[in-house]
């Protein structure tokens, strides 16, 4: 296994930020994975960073402010790791990494869920914008696997990327339902298996 595999494999460190705003966006994007939206105050956000609560306002008028906020982090992280993955040789060693990558992060999928597939599941009972914003970094992702697959020669790359996104997400929602960090390594082996047997 290659250097660019082993980090692709890893899960995501949570990353201190340095500047307020910065220290914010990512506490927002914890705060609501572990808490769900509704619940989560500006207050919880701001002991999170480590920001005086009245900073908040500064840099954020409102919680729904920092929900954008924190999508546009999912998908600046969603980009940097499809970037990470583009080294990788071959198409089926980038989706095979990133299936890697999600089980990699079976312990906190057991006890929160999927980070950006939470998130975008409550927004989706609102009628705001948001919702669709959080599509579109759902988008992202199945636009990227449906690339890795159209590279393997399938011209049903976007119908086959739909079912992997679909199958991390049920494993992810299984996972966390059940609070079995095993069950996604175990349907996390059987999706690699499915990627190696499409190439």
């Amino acid at each position: 296994m290659t250097d660019s595999q082993v980090k692709a494999d890893r899960p995501a460190p949570r990353v201190k930020a340095t500047g307020k705003r910065e220290r914010l966006i990512t506490a927002a994007a914890q705060v609501f994975h572990e808490q769900g939206v509704e619940k989560t105050t500006l207050g919880d956000i701001a002991r999170a960073a480590d920001v005086p609560v009245g900073n908040v306002y500064y840099y954020f008028k409102t919680k729904d402010q920092l929900v954008e906020a924190a999508i546009g982090a999912h998908a600046q992280q969603l980009q940097d790791l499809t970037a990470l993955l583009d080294q990788l040789p071959t198409p089926q060693d980038r989706l095979k990494a990133l299936v890697g990558g999600w089980v990699g992060q079976r312990d906190l999928a057991a006890r929160f869920g999927c980070p950006f597939g939470t998130l975008a599941s409550e927004l989706d009972k609102r009628d705001d914008g948001l919702d669709q914003a959080a599509a579109t970094v759902m988008r992202l992702l199945i636009d990227w696997a449906e690339r890795q697959f159209r590279a393997m020669g399938h011209d049903d790359a976007r119908d086959l990327a739909v079912a992997m996104v679909s199958a991390y997400q049920g494993m992810s929602l299984l996972t966390n339902t059940l609070r079995d960090p095993d069950l996604m390594t175990t349907q996390g082996a059987r999706l690699q298996r499915w990627i190696d047997s499409l190439a």
